[in-house]
């Protein structure tokens, strides 16, 4: 039998929320961090009366959409409750990691976490060499010019480069304003740090892309006390996803996450 002794004063909760792999939609595979997914869960965190919610990331990025949705979520959320969100990040907070990254109040990184690549990627493949060699013709009917934009079985076009350009510039922008509106005169005057570069632990702290070196347990610990509760929360499947035909598909999302980790050498 558990005695309550009156008056005695709770620990402080900090519910510790996983952000770990690509962001996208659901992805091909249903996986991956998207805000429809994470919104029950950053919803929970906040409606716990916690003391503060930490970020633990690990994400290489992905779509500029859902990492603003998921980010704009945690900060309203953050305002409505006048909680503090730290933001830890792993191995990765690369692009659209990063922009999760600033959702926080402050940013604390591994000595070899990679951190930044603020920027925007169109890519894709180019086979019209090889269709050509194999005696194959593409045929292409559109109503409207820009249709059959960066289609892979063309020849590349200057003015699809162009529009392509184009549409990444605002993107690039939204990120860029996101970035200077969270850590304001943090950053180092002067520093191209929006040229979709990468940075490595004390050398992202320099920048001001991050406000110092440490790990969640310990430094949660030093600003809420020994006696902090850390709720570990992140995103779980069923047991009928885990045993049925889903969990293929779950391995193939992983696949694809990899390779996404990849490009930073993880």
């Amino acid at each position: 039998m558990k005695l309550r002794i009156p008056f005695t004063k709770k620990p402080p909760v900090v519910p510790v929320i996983r952000l770990q792999g690509a962001i996208g939609t659901g992805g091909r595979f249903g996986a991956g961090l998207n805000d429809a997914g994470l919104a029950p869960l950053v919803e929970k965190a906040f409606a716990m009366k916690p003391a503060a919610v930490a970020l633990l990331i690990n994400s290489p990025g992905g779509s500029p959409v859902q990492s603003s949705l998921i980010a704009a979520r945690i900060r309203r959320l953050a305002a409505e409750k006048g909680v503090r969100v730290h933001a830890f990040v792993e191995d990765v907070a690369a692009s659209g990691g990063y922009w999760l990254a600033c959702a926080g109040d402050d940013i604390w990184v591994d000595d070899s976490s990679i951190v930044g690549s603020i920027g925007v990627i169109f890519a894709g493949f180019g086979f019209h060499e090889l269709m050509a060699r194999q005696g194959i013709e593409r045929r292409v009917v559109t109503a409207g010019a820009s249709k059959s934009l960066a289609d892979p079985f063309l020849p590349a076009k200057p003015e699809d480069e162009a529009r392509l350009r184009a549409l990444q510039e605002p993107i690039h922008k939204a990120f860029i304003a996101h970035v200077q509106a969270r850590r304001g005169a943090r950053l180092a005057a002067g520093a191209d740090l929006f040229n979709a570069d990468v940075w490595v632990g004390q050398a992202a702290v320099d920048l001001g892309l991050a406000d110092g070196v440490a790990h969640a347990v310990p430094q949660l610990k030093a600003m809420y006390g020994e006696k902090v509760r850390l709720l570990p929360m992140g995103q779980k499947r069923g047991l009928l996803a885990r045993l049925t035909g889903r969990a293929m598909a779950s391995a193939l999302a992983e696949v694809e996450d990899r390779a996404a980790f990849a490009r930073f050498g993880l």
